[in-house]
């Protein structure tokens, strides 16, 4: 059985104010299940910690934003376009909008994710 836990609305860092926290210290994990928790939320930023048990995964899916994901501790299989590569604690993979990308956790592991909406280009003025 797989699930998704979803911890806290409120991001554990407010917008507007500093704020040191520990990754390590507030990631969780539960048996069988994959755990995010909001880190911090602005207008075009959120940064989201996830707490995978073993064998579980997100399956195929896109983005429309830039998504950064670093992984923290323990290992995953990534899967970019239908190519699977292990990722482990100190690897940062940039995502960029649209591609099709899957993980699974390969053992248990924890990955923060940023997202950043990409920029909107603004039309060239008409002379």
């Amino acid at each position: 059985m797989r699930y998704l836990v979803r911890m806290k609305e409120e991001p554990l860092i407010p917008l507007g104010r500093e704020q040191l926290i520990s990754l390590a210290q507030e990631t969780r994990f539960a048996p069988n299940g994959i755990v995010s928790r909001t880190v911090f939320a602005a207008p075009a930023l959120r940064v989201v910690l996830f707490g995978f048990a073993p064998g579980q995964e997100l399956t195929e899916h896109t983005s429309t934003q830039h998504a950064l994901v670093q992984i923290l501790s323990g290992e995953c299989e990534f899967t970019l376009a239908g190519h699977a590569q292990t990722l482990k604690a100190g690897d940062l993979l940039h995502l960029p909008p649209g591609l099709p990308h899957a993980v699974r956790a390969t053992q248990q592991f924890a990955m923060l994710l940023t997202l950043t909406k990409p920029a909107e280009i603004s039309p060239l003025p008409k002379i």
